[in-house]
């Protein structure tokens, strides 16, 4: 099973026998083997036995609770922590470390903009009617990915992210019917339909990204291109970014395919919904398209874990 999605009102959760019990008025009782889970989202209001939040972060399952109305994050529930306290020594270490900070900056940044470019020009083959906004989107990536070269600064590198993105975008939203309104990316609230699903794709993703590293003994807030800052998983936003142009063509496709539709979304004042029947479409697909995606992430943290650890001191028991 590996994910379970709870969106629905009235449900309650409790553990029973290693089991998972999830309670409904109307529909009743299911039970889920918590072997079998590696997260749980719940995006709905719901009662929880307290015991159950042990058993799962035990288990390690982990938990993400998201607003239902905007489906913005608001908690995640992660098991025990990793025991590796050298590794997590040495990935604090290499924040003081500049070289290395811009090495991990132009791997991320590079990948990025790779997959962008990637994403473009793989449209072109689909979309011939949008060929000048896509060629003209992939030139300004080529720019951006010729001045990302050794020596380059994170900050030089955000520069040159930032340049790339508004052609980027200009380019991606050619790809979107003229109706949804897609005229580049707004979060926060998201405003038209391809926002709202581009912010709920992150936000899993980087719910995998948070997880992966958990898993692997690094602290998700230590970033080397995020820099740490109050209440954010930096690591976790550094691992999503070369997943960015994956999650942009999912997005696409669920359009363009007509697995979700303009009549899935509300308007909500400035914030743009997807609704309940919407997101069942779009989990069902988002488990499809996430195997990729985190299989990446856990190949990535297994890697920095094993080039971290190379400079992590020694623990002793003294």
């Amino acid at each position: 099973m590996g994910t379970l999605y709870l969106d629905q009102r009235n449900l309650g959760l409790e553990l029973e026998a290693g089991r998972l019990r999830v309670r409904h008025p109307e529909t009743g009782n299911r039970d889920v083997p918590i072997a079998l889970l590696e997260r749980v989202v719940i995006t709905a209001g719901v009662t929880l036995d307290t015991n159950l939040l042990g058993a799962l972060g035990a288990a390690g399952v982990a938990v993400l609770i998201l607003n239902p109305r905007n489906l913005d994050r608001v908690a995640f529930v992660l098991g025990r922590p990793h025991n590796d306290l050298a590794l997590r020594l040495s990935q604090y270490r290499h924040l003081d470390d500049a070289a290395w900070q811009a090495r991990w900056a132009r791997h991320l940044v590079t990948a990025k903009l790779r997959g962008q470019r990637r994403l473009l020009v793989d449209a072109l083959a689909l979309r011939p009617d949008r060929r000048r906004a896509l060629i003209q989107g992939a030139e300004r990536l080529n720019v951006a990915l010729a001045r990302c070269t050794a020596g380059t600064t994170p900050a030089s590198l955000r520069g040159q992210e930032g340049a790339a993105a508004a052609g980027y975008f200009q380019a991606l939203g050619a790809l979107f019917p003229d109706t949804l309104g897609f005229a580049g990316r707004r979060r926060r609230p998201p405003p038209d339909p391809v926002n709202a699903l581009l912010s709920l794709t992150y936000t899993l993703l980087h719910f995998d990204a948070v997880r992966a590293a958990y898993a692997a003994g690094l602290d998700p807030y230590l970033g080397f291109y995020h820099l740490p800052a109050f209440g954010r998983e930096s690591l976790a936003c550094d691992l999503v970014e070369p997943l960015r142009p994956l999650a942009d063509r999912f997005v696409w496709r669920l359009v363009a395919d007509q697995v979700i539709r303009a009549e899935h979304f509300s308007q909500d004042r400035d914030a743009c919904l997807l609704g309940k029947a919407g997101r069942a479409h779009f989990y069902a697909r988002f488990e499809e398209f996430a195997a990729v995606p985190r299989a990446r992430l856990r190949r990535q943290c297994r890697a920095l874990a094993r080039v971290l650890r190379l400079g992590a001191p020694t623990l002793t028991d003294d």
